[in-house]
């Protein structure tokens, strides 16, 4: 991909701005006092520094960036900041730095990026270069309150305690179709329930240990029907826990998801997990270490350029970690090279 070298994109002394949610720190001030050392270090000018609410979540403050004119732009909380930054950047040659600050960090994890050091870091945003990522954008269609109220009567749904605010009764009404953009995955099912029930207590004391002691929980929760349609082709009907699209395919721990998933190919990954009852988790879990299958098959993988889900009830979606509700179907389309994002020299994107 082309790629240039920090700090050659203005004249005079380089800036950057950090957009920072300052929920996910103790202790703000010295946060700051780490970035503005590093950027001394480094000749780069006094930070543009712009924290985020709940009212504005990055949006604005990426917008304030790139009208005062700064090099780069550097989200400096969890991997919902990330995704909101990033949004904002696509279609400019604004390049984006990746901190640590969140429980996740996912994009950088799948980019080879220092998640547990935030001078390296940033050292790599001021000194790196910049490479063209893809990024996804993704149509939800809301379910009816109708189609919500039937979660109700399930007893083993996890989720069945639905937010009837999500629900839009007329089909007519834009608020039917939301469309939101993701960097690394979006998630129907399972994965989606856990992060919408994963406290956040819990994630600031264990990290994404957090996940996992809430995914147990949610373990028993019911499947569903899906039709999978990949670049406009022949549906594909299967009965799943969990659907995952991503633009890349490594989780927390290691564990590839997707493991032909590639940030700049210029296609989305798809994958379809189908287990039943705890021996079926099991199993599940051993073809995603292994790639091997064994039995019926609990793991499939699919690629594009769109990819379409409906599903046969409303099911929890989550973006790069973030809960967005209930829908009833997906469509992402890939954005190819759509994203500027700063490598350390001579590294491509994994």
């Amino acid at each position: 991909m082309e790629s240039k070298p920090a700090g050659q994109g203005g004249s005079g002394t380089p800036r950057a701005a950090i957009i920072v949610n300052p929920t996910k720190f103790e202790d703000v001030g010295r946060v700051r006092a780490q970035v503005q050392a590093v950027c001394d270090e480094h000749g780069w000018a006094d930070p543009l520094w712009l924290e985020t609410t709940a009212e504005d979540t990055g949006t604005g403050q990426s917008r304030e960036a790139i009208e005062a004119g700064v090099d780069l732009v550097c989200p400096l909380g969890g991997d919902g900041t990330v995704r909101t930054v990033g949004s904002a950047l696509v279609g400019t040659d604004m390049p984006l730095g990746l901190l640590p600050g969140g429980t996740g960090n996912l994009l950088a994890r799948n980019l080879h990026l220092p998640i547990d050091s935030l001078e390296r870091a940033l050292t790599v945003a001021l000194t790196g270069q910049d490479h063209r990522i893809d990024t996804c954008m993704l149509d939800l269609v809301r379910p009816t309150s109708a189609q919500l109220a039937e979660r109700l009567t399930d007893e083993n749904d996890p989720a069945r305690n639905v937010d009837f605010g999500d629900a839009v009764d007329d089909r007519s009404c834009e608020k039917v179709r939301e469309e939101h953009r993701f960097l690394v995955m979006a998630g129907l099912g399972f994965d989606a329930e856990v992060m919408a029930a994963a406290p956040e207590q819990l994630k600031a004391k264990v990290g994404w240990l957090a996940y996992l002691v809430t995914g147990l929980q949610h373990l028993k929760g019911p499947q569903f029907t899906v039709a999978l349609k990949i670049d406009g082709g022949q549906p594909r009907r299967r009965r799943v826990r969990s659907v995952v699209v991503g633009n890349v395919g490594k989780l927390q721990g290691g564990m590839e998801l997707l493991p032909d998933a590639v940030v700049d190919d210029g296609t989305i990954d798809a994958v379809l997990l189908s287990p039943e009852g705890m021996v079926g988790w099991a199993a599940m879990v051993g073809q995603l270490v292994t790639r091997r299958r064994v039995g019926h098959s609990r793991v499939d993988h699919f690629q594009g350029q769109e990819i379409r889900v409906v599903s046969d009830k409303p099911v929890e979606v989550e973006l790069d970690g973030d809960p967005m509700g209930s829908a009833i179907a997906i469509r992402v389309i890939v954005q190819p090279g759509s994203l500027v994002v700063r490598m350390p020299r001579d590294r491509r994107p994994a």
